[in-house]
């Protein structure tokens, strides 16, 4: 397999990652119909923010999955900075492949060189497939986690 790139997602990127969100999936009951300026408003604060990173994945000049990083300061676990992996997808096409198992490793490995001592995310429960994807690569399921619209 040719060498996945791993880069800095750019405003130009925003309607294939969106595309990589389950294809564009509609908002679920509740969530309000999101506009195209809400997007490209939405990437304008992660890429202005030292704290978020929105990454993008590429193989042979095609975009072939995302994800974003972001670091969180902490006075527990005695003050270490934490990563949160949020939004990884691998296009449907890809995946299968290892390409996912190589995002996370990128992930992780970017993390512990920023000096971070925990990683951390979260998965919809209904995604057996990606909870046992994120098992394999040693995350626990430790904690419940909850949600409200707002």
């Amino acid at each position: 397999m040719a060498d996945l790139i791993f880069r800095a997602a750019v405003r130009d990127d925003v309607p294939v990652i969106l595309d990589l969100y389950d294809g564009g999936r509609l908002p679920r009951p509740g969530e309000p119909e999101p506009s195209e300026a809400a997007y490209l408003a939405a990437f304008e604060a992660i890429d202005a923010d030292p704290r978020n990173e929105l990454i993008i994945a590429e193989l042979d000049g095609e975009i072939v999955g995302t994800f974003q990083l972001t670091y969180i300061p902490s006075l527990s676990r005695r003050g270490v900075e934490r990563v949160t992996i949020e939004g990884v997808h691998v296009r449907a096409d890809r995946r299968g492949q290892g390409l996912g198992r190589r995002m996370m490793a990128w992930a992780l490995d970017r993390a512990r060189a920023r000096g971070c001592g925990l990683a951390q995310l979260t998965s919809d429960k209904r995604r057996t497939d990606a909870h046992r994807f994120y098992a394999s690569l040693g995350f626990h399921a430790t904690h419940e986690g909850f949600k409200i619209i707002l």
